[in-house]
């Protein structure tokens, strides 16, 4: 737009004012910046006409000045285009990126057994961690997802840790003895009622792990044959998160 108005703004300022130089001298004596003319007012007359149409004949400019702006606002609208679907790509591209990695590093399952109450409640769900024991091994305490076999058909159960590989494990009086000493915990679970196998000690072989549900009188364990000791290869991962219900939403604590 710039180079069209800077090579017609001085020309039409010129006309303009040997149009005013012309009308001043009603025709008699002329002078203006060019030159100076004595013919009478036929020769002005003519003059000022051919200048006026000169003066007010616009079409090209128009035409010009309509075609830098529609090129223009292609250009702006092609741009605006392009960023809107960059952005829109961008977008697509993050959902599925997080789709596919909360499918590859996380599990939802809910709580269908009565094993680890209070601690978890019937139809309560989680997000299981899935990546949490492939660089390292369960912890004492922690709450784990595991499989009895590999079958993919088996079904999961979720308890907490108790015995670690190359650990003895013994149930004696309620009490849950590790190595022979006390296993003193943190929380306030129930008297063990029933030791079930571990009424003699239980030595756990490598990659090996006892758990119980905090549930103690009413749980199916590491106490039972239909569980027993679980396989680290077994195990899917680590509770970690609670999505429901809504009121408890949030990290799970050990």
């Amino acid at each position: 737009m710039r180079p069209i108005f800077s090579f017609f703004f001085p020309r039409i300022c010129g006309k303009i004012i040997r149009y005013l130089a012309d009308g001043a001298g009603n025709g008699a004596v002329r002078c203006d910046v060019w030159n100076c003319d004595t013919n009478g007012v036929d020769m002005s007359d003519r003059r000022n006409k051919r200048e006026k149409e000169q003066l007010f004949n616009m079409p090209e400019i128009t035409k010009m000045e309509k075609k830098a702006l529609s090129g223009a606002m292609e250009k702006l609208e092609d741009s605006k285009l392009k960023k809107v679907l960059i952005w829109v790509f961008e977008i697509v591209v993050t959902l599925i990126f997080a789709v596919l990695t909360s499918m590859m590093l996380f599990q939802s399952v809910t709580m269908q057994e009565s094993s680890m109450e209070p601690t978890l409640a019937v139809g309560s769900r989680y997000f299981v961690n899935k990546l949490a024991y492939k660089a390292s091994s369960p912890k004492r305490g922690d709450i784990i997802v595991f499989r009895t076999n590999g079958s993919d058909d088996a079904a999961l159960h979720i308890r907490r840790v108790i015995g670690l590989p190359g650990e003895t494990i013994q149930i004696v009086n309620g009490r849950i003895l590790i190595n022979g000493e006390t296993y003193k915990e943190g929380k306030d679970f129930p008297t063990i009622n029933n030791p079930g196998m571990a009424a003699n000690a239980i030595t756990l072989e490598a990659g090996e792990y006892f758990v119980l549900g905090d549930n103690r009188n009413n749980s199916e364990d590491s106490r039972y044959g239909d569980i027993g000791r679980v396989n680290k290869k077994y195990i899917t991962g680590k509770l970690w998160f609670q999505i429901s219900p809504k009121k408890d939403i949030g990290p799970l604590e050990n």
